[in-house]
């Protein structure tokens, strides 16, 4: 009888627990016509500003991508874009890939003859050359409606002045020790500098150690006393006066384009070919190089952005696309083969059992990611036919032991799947010695030549602090912006890179990219994903669509690093497993696996590490520390995740938004 009782009150606070989630903190968007989602509420207000013109969801979508890149939305104009767009005319999913790449002289000896195993985080030789802007210009020219002018007029303005949030502002005061470093970043971002008697730039008081925002991020700071504060308050006025004259450069030229008999897409991308080969092209080699980057005129003139056909797989019934090996994508649509085999839906929502069989699924698809992808654009070829194989994700699948994690879970043989033998097994087999793994003693970072498992006494506690600096470089960058609208358009994008602390180069008021460092130098590591000038790194970043029944059903994304695909995994399976809305399963806990190689910093990868959210139930932390897991716990356990659902039945838009972060939707 105890028993039963026990078991009723098991079941009731489970159902209690599912039906509070249910009540969401933020209520859902609903739209009939249009729905603009993104990172910042003032750029969410961009785009719904470009709707109300009359502009499709990529004119919207463009002008949003401006307008957080101008408000340095953990990236700037410097930085990268990818990018998923229905067409509804043509019925088709587009990939755009407006990654830019290593610049010359960036090859894995120069970064060994300066004693780095990877590519810096920070600074000039952290950069790859300027992406969004030929990213934003290309989706307008070739499937938006409005004219560069109308679409930047927002990130114009702003430029010139906007009241600067206090999650920015107290981020660059905790990052200027680093921003001095940077002549033009420095004038830029400490606009009330601190000099000392002789006048020159210099910091008066210690500065907040590296790390990101300070605690008290989103709070409105008082004016200190005089002589403290280099950073903008929150709510001040932040001037951008070189960005605002590069980005009217590009207005001017599409314009005098028009007058001269161009039509709108020929004068838009007359503007791109200003950016990347005029003038503007010019001043971010000079300043790049003034700084010690690696930069030439070549370098950005023969860049392109590249428009390609994504992948996709089928889940029970609903195709899901993402872009090609390039980003991490892929392992997404890998988890989902294998996860396939598996009746989720009656594990429960984050039981025990569910977490163990999800841990490991993306263990095994983010093994092979390490391993496998790459810049699809210079050899070797990536064995991409057999890592979606169906029959592929049935062998991985059988690696899963339903009752305790596999830390030695690693890539695969795809090359078995294609009737063809793997040019790399002797560095698969090797795979284990490369790893950058957490000593034993204190739990940091060392190379070692064999895994040392989690043992049952280090599991035994209810957490395991992780240090800050593992945390920032796992979760770092990106923001999202998704929009779609009553014609069909429907877009899903991820934007990142040149976020603060960034190096501005020069007059242009570009803030370059950090994403260098997502390269490799040592083949034995990912032979696909070896630095080499004009390669794209590897990235994280992952924008996504889903289809059921031949239409929109999902369009989603997220900001976090190496968390990006797992978030988007569980947010995915939220909806289909288990019939959530877009909202619910925007705020419903996830969980975290640190058991890939860290895409930044240095490498790491922390087998049977994972970070549970702090809902997570007693008798389910219990499991897991039984099923060989080492623990970790906080309050928000993804970056926003930021989603647009279909309703197909009725024929309108739910939008969702994460519950904490200062990502905003706008529908109508």
């Amino acid at each position: 009888m105890k028993s039963r009782t026990a078991l009723a009150a098991v079941l009731l606070l489970l159902a209690a627990n599912l039906s509070a989630q249910m009540r969401t903190q933020k209520p859902p968007l609903h739209g009939a016509h249009w729905m603009a989602i993104t990172g910042k509420p003032l750029a969410a207000t961009a785009g719904a500003m470009i709707f109300a013109r009359g502009g499709n969801a990529i004119d919207a979508a463009a002008a949003m991508l401006a307008a957080t890149c101008t408000m340095w939305d953990t990236l700037s104009w410097g930085g990268e874009t990818q990018a998923l767009i229905y067409n509804p005319q043509t019925k088709k999913v587009i990939g755009i890939d407006a990654l830019g790449v290593a610049p010359t002289g960036a090859t894995a000896d120069f970064f060994r003859s300066k004693q780095m195993k990877y590519p810096p985080e920070y600074g000039p030789l952290a950069a790859v050359t300027p992406g969004t802007p030929g990213g934003l210009m290309v989706m307008l020219a070739e499937y938006g409606t409005l004219s560069l002018k109308e679409v930047l007029a927002p990130a114009i303005e702003m430029a010139d002045g906007y009241p600067i949030e206090a999650q920015l502002a107290n981020t660059i005061e905790g990052q200027k020790a680093r921003i001095k470093q940077w002549p033009y970043s420095r004038k830029t971002f400490l606009v009330h500098q601190v000099t000392s008697a002789a006048g020159a730039p210099g910091a008066t008081e210690s500065a907040t150690p590296s790390g990101g925002p300070t605690p008290a991020q989103d709070r409105p700071v008082a004016a200190p006393t005089a002589g403290k504060r280099e950073a903008p308050y929150p709510g001040e006025m932040f001037r951008q006066p070189d960005l605002a004259a590069t980005l009217r450069k590009l207005v001017e030229t599409e314009q005098d384009a028009l007058k001269h008999g161009k039509n709108r897409k020929e004068a838009i991308y007359a503007a791109y070919d200003r950016f990347y080969k005029g003038d503007i092209a010019k001043e971010i080699v000079r300043s790049v190089q003034e700084q010690g980057g690696l930069f030439t005129t070549d370098d950005l003139a023969k860049w392109q952005v590249k428009i390609e056909e994504p992948l996709s797989t089928n889940y029970r019934g609903i195709d899901v696309y993402k872009l090609r090996e390039w980003t991490q994508g892929p392992a997404m649509l890998q988890s989902l083969n294998i996860l396939e085999n598996f009746d989720l839906k009656s594990m429960g929502f984050n039981s025990s059992r569910y977490i163990n069989t999800v841990y490991q699924a993306m263990s095994l698809a983010f093994a092979d990611r390490d391993f496998y992808y790459g810049d699809i654009y210079f050899p070797p070829v990536e064995p991409i036919r057999g890592l979606m194989s169906k029959d592929y994700a049935k062998e991985r699948a059988k690696l899963i032991n339903p009752d305790h994690n596999e830390p030695r879970l690693g890539p695969g043989d795809p090359y078995q799947i294609q009737g063809e033998t793997n040019p790399y097994a002797d560095l698969l087999k090797n795979w284990w010695s490369t790893a950058n793994l957490p000593r034993a003693s204190s739990g940091g970072a060392s190379s070692s030549s064999s895994l040392r498992p989690v043992s049952p006494a280090r599991t035994a506690s209810a957490a395991v602090p992780m240090t800050d600096g593992y945390l920032e470089t796992f979760y770092a960058g990106t923001t999202s912006v998704e929009a779609a609208d009553a014609e069909g358009w429907v877009i899903s994008i991820t934007p990142s890179g040149g976020w603060v602390p960034a190096v501005i180069a020069g007059r242009s008021g570009v803030g370059l990219s950090q994403r260098m460092q997502s390269f490799v130098t040592d083949p034995a590591e990912g032979p696909f994903n070896v630095v080499e000038p004009g390669k794209r790194p590897r990235v994280t970043l992952t924008p996504t669509l889903a289809f059921k029944d031949g239409k929109p059903f999902l369009c989603f994304s997220v900001q976090g690093g190496d968390s990006q695909d797992q978030n988007l995994l569980q947010f995915f399976l939220d909806v289909v497993e288990f019939g959530w809305t877009a909202q619910e399963a925007t705020e419903a806990p996830n969980f975290n696996s640190f058991q890939m190689r860290s895409s930044f910093g240095d490498h790491e990868i922390i087998p049977g590490r994972i970070l549970l959210n702090d809902s997570t139930p007693p008798w389910v932390r219990s499991e897991l520390r039984k099923m060989g897991y080492t623990q970790t716990f906080e309050a928000r356990t993804s970056g926003p995740i930021n989603a647009i659902l279909f309703d197909l039945p009725h024929g309108t838009m739910w939008g969702g938004s994460s519950n904490h972060g200062e990502d905003y939707g706008i529908g109508w």
